[in-house]
């Protein structure tokens, strides 16, 4: 006899975690399928950092600012083993691009957005204090403002999160490997491979949160539904032997402005990240050499004690993709808008998750229900995802 879920979702990374979480929250019968093992792709890559996206505020976008904020308050309070506050410090120089009144103006601007809470709130560091940050270059430095936003670990956020939805009846299959869907009405016919074993289950709604897969896995679903055409952005971080304690740097990239964050962790300095499409093989993705010689570059730049002979050892260097809708322009400058893409208006039968940002996970997991709501039983719910602790997974 076929098995039988409310909800099954391809891709174990945070948004999938998220989805799976919501879901069963909401009473349904859920299935996650993992290839490879959890976060394993772009969700244990990332900046590491839970934020209302400061950067986001040039390119217009207050509701994807304001919506970050609100979240990264909600996973402060229900994830404080996971998410933390802590300072990031953005030097203003006299090349600086954003001047001061500029970064000042900005982030007032986000702590209006982030509802003028204590967390929110930032100062200009005072004359005194400024060699006692790390060493930082005060050959012309004009101003350094603090601010606060969150930090987390990617991977084990994401493990938690998954955690969650299991504690609340989600199951998971890792490896389950996804070979292909046939939609009907009202429903659907999914295969996959679990542990190398063919299984068949029938699912009232098919979630597709496969990340930079996104587009394979329409592939294999029949009858073809409508893609949507992306970008793959690399973005390569580095973790190198050099000690930053004092909090999260906020720099600027001195020829055009892009921001790049240096954070301590793991007693040592990591440093990301850069941006440039690729196209190749989401599962071959690797850091180039001239990325990684771009990064520490920039932390030379602004930390005097790692140019030349001092520059530090990198221990390691990773790349992860962010999925981007097609469109013109440098990576840096585009939205970053989460697309919720379905196979039919009124019911539903496949959703697609295009983009995302870690902060907004949990989110973006509440919009996909709403999305899906049309298509999916009554059921009696379990919890509510805005009240539902998160505790670590390992």
């Amino acid at each position: 006899m076929t098995e039988s879920y409310d909800v099954v979702i391809v891709g174990g990374g945070i948004h999938g975690a998220g989805v799976a979480q919501a879901a069963a929250a909401r009473g349904y019968s859920v299935l996650l399928l993992e290839q490879t093992a959890l976060a394993s792709g772009t969700s244990s890559r990332s900046s590491k950092l839970i934020h209302g996206g400061l950067r986001y505020l040039e390119t217009s976008q207050f509701p994807l600012v304001r919506e970050s904020l609100r979240e990264r308050s909600t996973l402060l309070r229900l994830a404080p083993e996971l998410v933390r506050l802590v300072p990031f410090y953005i030097p203003i120089y006299r090349s600086t691009r954003r001047r001061p009144l500029i970064v000042r103006a900005g982030l007032s601007l986000y702590a209006m957005l982030g509802g003028l809470a204590a967390a929110n709130r930032f100062h200009a560091v005072p004359r005194r204090e400024w060699d006692r940050l790390d060493g930082l270059e005060t050959r012309d430095l004009q101003a350094i403002f603090c601010y606060y936003d969150g930090q987390t670990d990617d991977a084990m956020l994401t493990r938690a999160v998954v955690k969650s939805a299991q504690a609340l009846g989600a199951g998971l299959a890792m490896p389950g490997r996804f070979t292909n869907a046939q939609l009907r009405p009202g429903a659907c016919t999914v295969e996959f491979l679990e542990n190398g074993r063919p299984r068949i289950c029938d699912a009232a709604v098919l979630v597709n949160a496969a990340g930079p897969w996104v587009n394979r896995i329409l592939e294999r679903v029949t009858p073809t539904s409508p893609r949507r055409e992306i970008d793959l952005i690399r973005g390569t971080h580095i973790l190198v032997d050099a000690r930053l304690e004092r909090g999260i740097y906020y720099l600027e990239k001195p020829e055009d402005g892009r921001a790049v964050f240096a954070m301590p962790r793991e007693g040592a300095t990591l440093i990301g990240t850069t941006e440039a499409v690729y196209e190749g093989d989401p599962a071959a993705v690797e850091p180039f050499a001239a990325e990684q010689k771009y990064l520490i570059e920039i932390l030379a730049h602004y930390f005097p004690a790692f140019r030349g002979s001092g520059n530090p050892t990198v221990r390691s260097a990773f790349a992860g993709l962010r999925v981007l809708l097609k469109g013109h322009g440098r990576a840096f400058d585009r939205p970053r808008d989460t697309v919720l893409a379905v196979d039919q208006p009124d019911r539903p039968r496949l959703l697609t998750i295009y983009g995302g940002k870690l902060t907004t996970y949990r989110a973006t997991a509440e919009k996909v229900m709403r999305r899906l709501a049309p298509s999916l039983p009554q059921r009696k719910p379990r919890a509510d995802t805005r009240e539902l602790r998160i505790a670590p997974a390992d």
